[in-house]
């Protein structure tokens, strides 16, 4: 799997957990963010590639900085053998 996919997946997971802890559905989500319940859904499961702005408004939604969704994506890329900096990425 090429590195950026393996960054949505880790945004993705990030988001899911994110909303899970703090017992917020994906309507919900959707609600206080404006975006659609089934795009956030397809960002969960790595389907969609969000601009910064959409990863901007779900962070604001649930609560954290950009940077933080964005840092926890890294991770769970590096975790799955992903170094930065990605030539091609």
């Amino acid at each position: 799997m090429a590195s950026l996919d393996l960054l949505l997946v880790g945004l993705g997971e990030t988001i899911r957990e994110l909303r899970d802890e703090k017992g917020v559905s994906q309507e919900r989500l959707s609600l206080d963010s404006g975006v659609h319940r089934n795009y956030i859904g397809g960002i969960e499961r790595a389907e969609r590639r969000p601009t910064l702005a959409t990863v901007a408004t779900l962070a604001t939604a649930l609560g954290v900085r950009p940077s933080v969704l964005i840092a926890r994506a890294e991770d769970r890329a590096a975790e799955r053998g992903v170094s930065w900096p990605v030539d091609g990425c």
